[in-house]
């Protein structure tokens, strides 16, 4: 089995680079979704909600910085325009979305779908002892999972 510099077989590593770009893809479009509902939310819970959707647009923005690294650190090209991301994309795409549930729900959604991609990747790459993608795996979906409850427990009103 031939391996690359950092000792993962090449072949395994390949496909670790294009799960990592899939979920670049989809974290860009759960980026600009944010930005949207951020920008776009009304309502009388208009300023507790606008900020939290700021944290939460700026910590993707720096998980979408941290994938785009880990596929260079693999040898790989991060994905890195418009049409890749459509392409790739697996998330619902939120248009004009200014009521506060509305924007609750898709981000529950997408976080669910992104916790998919990163148990796929988390199995694959545990599989070739990719430890650097695994941890940075954990770490996501640990955050999210805490952030979907958070939600949910929100929805319960």
């Amino acid at each position: 089995m031939k391996t690359n510099i950092l000792g993962l077989p090449v072949k395994e590593t390949e496909a670790t680079v294009k799960e990592l770009n899939t979920l670049l893809s989809n974290f860009q479009v759960y980026y600009q979704n944010l930005r949207g509902i951020h920008w776009n939310i009304r309502g009388k819970r208009f300023f507790d909600l606008h900020v939290k959707f700021e944290e939460l647009y700026n910590d993707s923005q720096l998980k979408i910085d941290l994938i785009a690294e880990r596929v260079l650190t693999l040898g790989g090209t991060p994905l890195h325009t418009f049409e890749d991301y459509i392409a790739h994309n697996q998330l619902t795409v939120g248009k004009n979305v200014s009521n506060d549930e509305k924007a609750i729900h898709l981000i529950v959604s997408s976080l669910s779908s992104l916790l998919k991609i990163e148990r796929t990747i988390l199995d694959h790459a545990g599989a070739i002892n990719d430890e650097g993608t695994n941890s940075m795996m954990s770490d996501f979906i640990a955050e999210q999972e805490k952030t979907i409850w958070m939600m949910q427990a929100w929805l319960e009103e």
